[in-house]
């Protein structure tokens, strides 16, 4: 028993740290991002803000297929048939190119109209449409490299993928001081197409080190014959336990994606305010999604090996340390927001909705990294995807999106109700889901015998 604990939290940290330190640091973009152009203006930020839900819109769905990739190649990791992996991987690419190319035509090519489905203001659209114009490059590189990182991770190539992933972000933050303020000679302050501009060069960094990297991995390295690949079997199981996990990314990611077309029409303060605590909050949620994502690891190759006693005990431990990680996030939210509210320019009004929203927020982290956990982790472990699916549309599209619209525009309650109401979301469906848990329904071995 002992040695079966201590392979446990070896496995946990080898895998779950780097996972953390790797949502850190993108966190950390976030924040700078949020930061520089909160010196810059209060208009620059909260424009930033909103444009940036076209880029989570996006990461949702690469977040969808990331799962499927995970459900799979965990599994199959854990029978090791890398060969089965390879054609994971040329699914992955294909669905992900075509996803990037559809959101780089929307982007650089109708970025004023995507702008105003999230505001009316004149100045947030021209502002938000410089950084979608320039943004858009690069989701041409993210097909590629996303899935890459995603198979990666299913194989417990943890440091790897988090080394190149990190690598690229903290060069983008440095690019982001450059392009924003103009800190090389030669270079003029960009502001706001500044962010957009090193976001791009960090993805070509990253598609890079991804190309070098699988030199060291040839059988699982991205190459033109990928788009050749083509298993029927794979294919069948690869649409059946990832549509649903990208249509619960979709669909959570575009509920909340409303919360900020609704709280965009209650004015320039509360979005400048959501944007500063949104950073926080990602920053006080790194450790708890970091165990959350990688409990799909760790579970799915527990259970492609066939052990389901054992995985259903590591469940247990995973549940309680998201729950340990959450309470350290909600201490972070109090403690961070402080020193970053002083050195941000923000109206009066800005300063009073954050104080309460940072409130709301440390208590509101528990809720989505519980259930991250449970859905995003121990049920996609067993190829349960379609439970999360359906319970976000029912509990965001069938209650809190219409009940955030009218609470706003038709009761036209106060902003910091309307956005209180908003934050009981994830706790409306926690009973739902820990029920689900209970049910047992995720400890599936959705592995095939396939060449």
């Amino acid at each position: 028993m002992q040695a079966a604990n201590k392979n446990f939290y070896r496995s946990f940290f080898a895998i779950v740290i780097p996972i953390a330190i790797q949502n850190l640091i993108n966190s950390a973009v976030g924040m700078a991002d949020t930061t520089m152009l909160g010196l810059v203006s209060q208009t620059a930020m909260a424009s930033s803000s909103l444009a940036g839900q076209i880029h989570f819109l996006l990461n949702m769905v690469y977040g969808g297929l990331a799962a499927g990739i995970t459900m799979l190649a965990a599994q199959y990791w854990g029978r090791k048939n890398l060969a089965a992996i390879e054609h994971i991987l040329a699914i992955g690419v294909k669905l992900a190119v075509a996803v990037g190319l559809v959101f780089f035509v929307g982007t650089v090519f109708f970025p004023q109209a995507l702008m105003r489905i999230y505001t009316n203001d004149p100045a947030m659209i021209e502002a938000g449409a410089q950084y979608l114009n320039t943004v858009g490059w690069s989701y041409l590189f993210m097909g590629f490299s996303h899935p890459y990182l995603s198979v990666m991770k299913s194989i417990e190539r943890v440091k790897v993928s988090t080394l190149i992933n990190s690598s690229a972000l903290l060069g983008n933050i440095v690019l982001n001081a450059v392009f924003i303020f103009g800190w090389i000679p030669g270079v003029p302050p960009m502001g706001i197409r500044g962010v957009a501009l090193a976001t791009v060069i960090s993805r070509v960094i990253e598609l890079a080190l991804c190309l070098i990297d699988g030199r060291r991995v040839k059988q699982l390295r991205l190459r033109p014959g990928l788009f050749l690949l083509h298993n029927k079997v794979l294919w069948h199981d690869f649409i059946r336990y990832s549509l649903p996990a990208i249509g619960n990314e979709f669909v959570w990611g575009l509920a909340y994606s409303m919360y900020s077309v609704i709280m965009g029409r209650l004015g320039e303060d509360l979005v400048a305010a959501n944007s500063i605590v949104s950073n926080i909050r990602n920053l006080a949620s790194v450790l708890g999604f970091g165990v959350a994502n990688g409990a799909a690891i760790l579970l799915g190759k527990t259970i492609g090996v066939g052990d389901m006693a054992g995985a259903e005990r590591d469940a247990k431990r995973l549940l309680w340390l998201t729950f340990a990680a959450s309470l350290l996030g909600s201490a972070v939210i109090l403690g961070v927001h402080p020193f970053l509210a002083s050195a941000l320019s923000l109206t009066d009004q800005a300063r009073e909705y954050l104080q309460l929203m940072v409130w709301i927020s440390a208590v509101y982290v528990v809720g989505p990294t519980m259930n991250t956990c449970w859905i995003c982790g121990i049920f996609r472990a067993g190829g349960d995807s379609r439970f999360g699916f359906l319970c976000d549309i029912i509990d965001m599209w069938g209650v809190f999106v219409p009940l955030g619209f009218l609470v706003a525009f038709v009761f036209q309650l106060p902003p910091m109700a309307v956005y209180c109401i908003l934050s009981l979301d994830e706790f409306a469906k926690m009973p739902v889901v820990y029920h689900r848990y209970r049910q047992k329904k995720w400890l599936r071995n959705i592995t095939r015998d396939v060449a």
